[in-house]
């Protein structure tokens, strides 16, 4: 009988993607991979730190497995492993801790899955981080949309980030390499693929080949796909990723910039690297460059020395501001980040309090985008999962859509006209619909 092994991921969509590939490790092995709820010989957790509940949910979720399964071997990996090894050595019940480096080696450095009475640790200093570790969706999910990890580590010095500390320097995938494992993402069947990494748009700085000649380079391959870009600071979305996405279909016309703040004295403590000017500036270019275009941005609320007259200003910068939807994070402090130290600290009442005057705000963001979009064709990549009798799918620019469920759309790119919005998604109907159409693709 096959041994079982479970999977938890903590954080960004690069967590999910590099679980995906140990996932795979453990299949390659002779696993078969069962949901975390499910009873299991190997729990795997995947880590983050970004915040400190991050921290309190893994010990939660390390209770959890073993209460399932006492005599588990518990895993745990990633970043909050890489800052934290002795504390999370700590938990009880952990049998190894592996390090942002070491999580891809773990059939090497753990010999037999089973239980110890001590916790064991590897994991390497952040300044030994030079090697790169691949990683995609793999053959253990179920996915339409591929996840495909480009970059890793981060050169930017934000005073509120732990993610250099984890992951380490900056770093790139082969540019060969990257053309060679997108082909497989696309001979796998996936019709989306989203390029990921900790600051994917400075990929390139170690491969002599930036991000906008690499994206040039994957539009000219053969095959019905198209490629989306995670995450990209304004800094770095530069003009000529904006004409090259209007001019190629294949890149979805969806960027996710972050933002911070709209306080020009938070931006500055946060030492971000650019200007509220240069933030509204990129908004507009992409406005008016690209068609359609689905902007979505990220947001901290509660850092140091964010008054509720500096708050204000993020809140009407963003309502102002012509996008589709905020991801909105509460700062939390971080131990051995520069804003731990900084005065005005915000009460955490106010932190949450903020926090949800701004999903507020994205919620109608969303549903005036979505509104805006009624009468227009779209192209949409419809999923498996079936809702009610409905299928949903996301369009180029993010627009998510739901049809009454037909096995025969699953994992098809198809045109579609916007009816209408209902329960926070639009409805859609197919343009030059029949069966014919959906069974060539």
């Amino acid at each position: 009988m096959k041994k079982k092994a479970a999977f938890h991921t903590l954080g960004c969509k690069l967590n999910f993607t590099e679980t995906s590939t140990i996932g795979d490790l453990f299949l390659k092995n002779d696993y078969e991979i069962v949901d975390f709820s499910d009873t299991a010989d190997v729990y795997v957790i995947n880590t983050c730190t970004v915040t400190e509940n991050a921290d309190k949910e893994c010990r939660q979720i390390v209770r959890r497995a073993l209460r399932t399964n006492p005599d588990a071997f518990v895993a745990v990996i990633g970043c909050y492993a890489q800052l934290k090894p002795e504390e999370v050595s700590g938990i009880k019940g952990v049998d190894v801790v592996l390090g942002s480096n070491e999580k891809f080696k773990i059939f090497s450095l753990v010999d037999n899955f089973k239980k110890n009475d001590i916790s064991r640790i590897y994991v390497s200093d952040t300044d030994e981080m030079s090697a790169f570790y691949s990683a995609s969706s793999s053959d253990a999910d179920s996915r339409t949309r591929a996840f495909f990890k480009i970059q890793d580590g981060c050169d930017y010095k934000c005073t509120f980030c732990t993610i250099p500390l984890a992951r380490g320097e900056s770093r790139s995938l082969n540019p060969a390499e990257v053309v060679s494992q997108f082909k497989s993402l696309i001979n796998r069947g996936y019709k989306e693929i989203i390029l990921t990494g900790v600051n994917v748009g400075d990929y390139g700085s170690s491969v002599q080949k930036d991000f906008y000649k690499l994206l040039k380079e994957l539009i000219e391959i053969k095959g019905e796909y198209r490629i989306r870009i995670s995450s990209i600071e304004p800094n770095l979305l530069s003009d000529d990723i904006l004409l090259l996405t209007a001019d190629n279909p294949a890149i979805c016309n969806h960027f996710h910039i972050p933002l911070q703040s709209g306080s020009p004295k938070v931006l500055q403590l946060m030492k971000r690297r650019y200007k509220i000017s240069d933030y509204e500036k990129l908004i507009d270019r992409a406005l008016n460059t690209i068609s359609n275009v689905g902007l979505g941005v990220d947001i901290i609320v509660g850092f140091p020395g964010e008054s509720e007259e500096e708050f204000l200003k993020t809140y009407n910068f963003v309502r102002e501001l012509p996008v589709m939807y905020f991801h909105v994070f509460t700062y939390s402090e971080r131990p051995n980040t520069p804003a731990i130290n900084f005065s005005g600290r915000v009460d955490i009442a106010e932190r949450k309090r903020r926090n949800k005057m701004l999903r507020i705000l994205s919620d109608k963001k969303r549903y005036e985008f979505y509104t805006s979009m009624y009468g227009k064709e779209l192209k949409v990549l419809f999923e498996e999962e079936k809702y009610n009798g409905y299928m949903k799918g996301f369009t180029s620019n993010y627009v998510r859509i739901k049809y009454p469920f037909n096995s025969d759309l699953v994992n098809k790119l198809k045109n579609v006209k916007i009816t209408g919005v209902d329960d926070g998604v639009c409805t859609a109907d197919l343009i030059n619909f029949s069966p014919e159409q959906i069974l060539t693709g």
